[in-house]
């Protein structure tokens, strides 16, 4: 059986570059079961084509950037201008 503690270690020993990746995990879990449902709903209501199509390329493209997350980088800093009116 899983516990929170063993958990926690496994948190502990993860490269920070995979907490932000396991951070929005956790909070797609937190969905709720209805806004879940709904795009499970959603997707089962396309056409058995679009269906394989869709599924085919979540396997192809799963963990594909594992090595090399997607990053935001420094966004700047802006202008500050004049107020209008």
């Amino acid at each position: 059986m899983i516990t929170k503690e063993k958990i926690k270690t496994e948190i502990d020993n993860l490269k920070d570059d995979y907490l932000e990746i396991l951070y929005r995990i956790i909070k797609a879990l937190e969905m709720p079961a209805g806004e879940a449902a709904e795009q499970t709903e959603a997707i089962s209501k396309q056409p058995p084509k679009e269906q394989a199509e869709w599924h085919s390329f979540i396997r192809e493209t799963y963990g594909c950037l594992a090595d090399a997350p997607i990053e935001r980088g420094k966004q700047g800093e802006y202008e500050t201008r004049e107020a209008i009116g």
